[in-house]
């Protein structure tokens, strides 16, 4: 007869396959747990991230409008170079403005400098001559980037700005017309494209501005009147016609890229922005329209920035100038 088994060597057999079976549960609950638990930390991760992703895209929107608006409404050079270097300094390391005078540059104002250092920047003086990227920027009127060498940049800018010798730093010129009255320098971390869109935006508003002996241009339809012939009151409106035409425009050209280049292609610029050039129109007309003499500067713009010159760009439904 076989032997029995004895009650305490079975509740010790029990008793570890019951321990096993404990440790098992636990490994797959831990387990399941810790798989949920990531998973769901994952997901919470990714909710976080697009939501900051969000708000970050929000808040450099808003801060673009912000900045463009108050370009836009700049009354005069001198609040328009503030404005444009405080917006440039937001989206680079350090940021400073140049004027263009003849064949040298003066220093106008800087962001991100020591206030020693921003002291020393204004009573900067340099001939292009002594700065190969400054020069650059002015003659082809595109955006430079460059070494921040003694040669590129001039070796008092370098100095002041404490620039190394294998910094980057980049131009962006102030373009109106055929002159180069100002340019935008920017080290370091440097937005470029926004710095492009505020260069670009100031242009269009310092386009407005009076020049010393500036004369103003009258439709051939009407009898040609100099500048110094119309009265205070006129030549104000004149100027603010002139500029709300080349503020309008641009937001079109800079804003709208891609539909300006479909357009031109096409040959047909009225039906992507008809319904804003109709809108501009109408408020050109009631605004600007209530003096003898007065040009249709919006038109004149459309076809100058927008059709670069050529009217059939405008499109055959394109209304025209205003009668």
């Amino acid at each position: 007869m076989a032997p029995s088994v004895s009650v305490p060597s079975l509740r010790e057999i029990l008793e570890g396959r019951l321990s096993r079976l404990v440790t098992e549960l636990e490994g797959l609950f831990d387990h399941q747990l810790s798989t949920q638990v990531a998973a769901e930390l994952e997901q919470q991760v990714t909710r976080i991230s697009a939501a900051a992703l969000d708000r970050a895209r929000g808040e450099v929107a808003d801060q673009l409008n912000q900045s463009a608006r108050r370009i836009r409404q700049a009354g005069n050079a001198e609040q328009l170079c503030a404005t444009l270097i405080e917006a440039a300094g937001a989206f680079a390391s350090g940021a400073a403005l140049f004027r263009v005078t003849g064949s040298r540059v003066y220093g106008e104002r800087v962001y991100g400098m020591p206030a020693e250092k921003a002291e020393e920047f204004r009573r900067l003086e340099v001939p292009l001559s002594a700065a190969a990227a400054l020069a650059e920027a002015v003659q082809s009127r595109d955006p430079v980037t460059t070494v921040t060498t003694p040669a590129e940049v001039s070796a008092e800018l370098a100095a002041i700005a404490g620039h190394a010798a294998d910094g980057r730093a980049s131009i962006y010129p102030v373009v109106t017309g055929e002159c180069v009255p100002a340019l935008v320098y920017a080290w370091g971390r440097v937005q470029g494209p926004a710095l492009e869109l505020f260069t670009q935006l100031a242009a269009a508003v310092w386009s407005a501005f009076p020049a010393p002996d500036h004369l103003v241009s009258i439709a051939a339809s009407k009898a040609p009147s100099a500048w110094e012939d119309l009265s205070a009151e006129e030549q104000h409106l004149h100027l603010r016609a002139q500029r709300f035409a080349r503020v309008q425009v641009a937001e079109m050209r800079l804003f709208e890229t891609d539909l300006v280049q479909s357009g031109r292609l096409q040959r047909d610029l009225y039906s992507p922005f008809g319904k804003r050039i109709d809108a501009a129109r109408e408020s050109f007309r009631k605004t600007f329209f209530t003096v003898p003499g007065m040009v249709d500067y919006l038109h004149l713009e459309l076809l100058r920035t927008l059709a670069n010159d050529d009217p059939e760009l405008l499109g055959k439904d394109y209304p025209g100038p205003i009668a």
